[in-house]
């Protein structure tokens, strides 16, 4: 099992991305923590895993909000005095015809930058502590190359996370943790998508992609894995795209 005795937090893991990632750090061995503010699910979700033999809980968590984190680090010390890995999961996409709209912009750059930026400030304190961990922050392809379609907030707070992936791997290397970025392409609607989830404007996206097809949560979760667990252990700062080979272009 590759993260057999792993303690993992995973933000936005009640759906999506997110819980094919728990279901598969549970099969891999971890005890997983879900982290989200959609509880019913959420619960759910911990209970089909742990009926399925795995391990896991749940904490509501909104990940713009400090004191959210706190309490949550507070609780990881305390039950079990370290966190292995993190992923940096949550986010919500941008989906609108108009371009400039600046609530949107404000939007995501709260959830899906200052959020990845909450979740490395206070678990790597935890990390440090016990010298060793692996953060994954998922960005997208949005933060490696400009889009016709796509909100600039949007793309701006995905080039963020990229960059800021960048910056604490450099930062926190000689500690012992290392820090990737993961990028998925075109994958199944968001809950927060509108426009995207449009069957002739998903025609317009896959056009773009060489493979002509949608990615499958599961591909993203066996990325995120391998990034987190020992197999990738000479990987740090690095982006890692699944998107069919979109950006190969």
């Amino acid at each position: 099992m590759r993260l057999k005795d792993k303690i993992s937090l995973i933000t936005g893991a009640s759906n999506g991305m997110g819980a094919a990632e728990a279901r598969l750090f549970s099969n891999e061995g971890s005890h997983v923590i879900l982290a989200d503010i959609q509880d019913d699910l959420g619960e759910r979700l911990v209970e089909e895993i742990t009926k399925s033999g795995g391990s896991a809980e749940y904490f509501n968590l909104d990940v713009t909000e400090e004191s959210n984190w706190e309490e949550l680090m507070l609780y990881l010390k305390s039950k079990f005095g370290k966190l292995d890995v993190l992923v940096n999961n949550a986010g919500i996409s941008a989906s609108s015809p108009d371009l400039l709209d600046i609530e949107i912009f404000d939007n995501v750059i709260k959830v899906n930058t200052r959020g990845v930026f909450l979740g490395m400030k206070y678990c790597l304190g935890l990390m440090l502590e016990n010298g060793a961990g692996s953060i994954v922050n998922i960005s997208s392809i949005s933060g490696l190359v400009g889009q016709s379609y796509v909100h600039m907030g949007y793309s701006g707070s995905k080039g963020a996370v990229r960059l800021m992936t960048k910056s604490a791997a450099i930062q926190y290397a000689e500690k012992g943790i290392r820090v990737n970025s993961v990028h998925p392409g075109v994958m199944p609607p968001m809950t927060t998508s509108e426009m995207t989830a449009d069957p002739e404007f998903r025609k317009i996206m896959l056009e773009d992609v060489p493979m002509r097809r949608v990615g499958l949560v599961d591909e993203v979760a066996k990325a995120v894995l391998f990034m987190a667990s020992d197999e990738s252990s000479y990987i740090t700062g690095a982006e890692l795209p699944v998107d069919g080979g979109l950006t190969a272009r």
